[in-house]
């Protein structure tokens, strides 16, 4: 059930920042989503693209919702087979927070980027932390196991320090998953039984339901997305 609402939310974070339109003129965008085994949300976000899905675990790969349509390719984040500015909009969908050299995947995914086009990006923010609300800690296993379990080897990202990472601010930036709608995520990795679950569900949809709807760009939340347009240096202009 999180699972539905996390990419909902992160998702409509997504649009919110990203560019309506990626490619030059009519000809169809260049996209490469960079650890996007099982995810196709930069698919689902520019359909009529030639989309290219990267991710190091060979196994994921034909897993997601552009199985069928994207250009697979096994190969390392921090060493991206491709020529520079290969790709009219990178994304980088909650990929940074497994990397360890995160600063070499970030110079890596700009070099593929072509002058005018852009970056996405979204990953858990500085304030993440699990379980949100402290009376949920007696039912809900220690955040350092769940970040093993999934690989993360940092909690998330200042603004700031992401700023360093690309080397400017970016052009667009939302949050997603805000202090209301994060409690179903409480719930949902905690250790209590599929029948206490399913109740406190129940009990929290309103809540949930108020705290999606009214979410706004700059709504204080959890997670983050951000878009960077990287300058075209030939006086292009931008693509949008």
């Amino acid at each position: 059930m999180t699972d539905g609402l996390f990419y909902r939310e992160k998702m409509r974070a997504i649009h919110r920042i990203a560019p309506d339109r990626s490619g030059p003129g009519s000809t169809p965008a260049r996209v490469l989503e960079i650890g996007g085994g099982r995810s196709g949300l930069a698919s689902l976000l520019y359909p009529d693209a030639r989309a290219t899905t990267l991710d190091r675990d060979r196994s994921l790969l034909g897993q997601g919702p552009s199985a069928d349509t994207a250009d697979p390719v096994c190969a390392d984040a921090c060493r991206l087979p491709f020529p520079d500015g290969a790709f009219d909009v990178v994304t980088l969908f909650d990929v940074l927070k497994h990397i360890e050299d995160d600063a070499l995947a970030a110079r890596e995914a700009l070099r593929v980027t072509c002058p005018g086009g852009w970056l996405l990006l979204s990953t858990p923010g500085a304030d993440w932390h699990y379980p949100y609300y402290r009376v949920m800690r007696r039912w809900c296993p220690p955040e350092s196991s769940l970040m093993q379990e999934w690989g993360h080897v940092r909690r998330g990202y200042r603004k700031d320090v992401l700023a360093v990472l690309f080397g400017a601010k970016p052009t667009a930036s939302a949050t997603f998953i805000n202090p209301l709608t994060v409690f179903y995520h409480d719930i949902a990795f905690s250790n209590l039984g599929r029948r206490k679950r399913r109740l406190l569900y129940a009990v929290a949809a309103p809540m949930t339901l108020l705290g999606y709807l009214l979410h706004q760009r700059k709504t204080p939340g959890t997670e983050i997305a951000m878009a960077w347009q990287k300058p075209d240096t030939a006086g292009e202009g931008a693509r949008t």
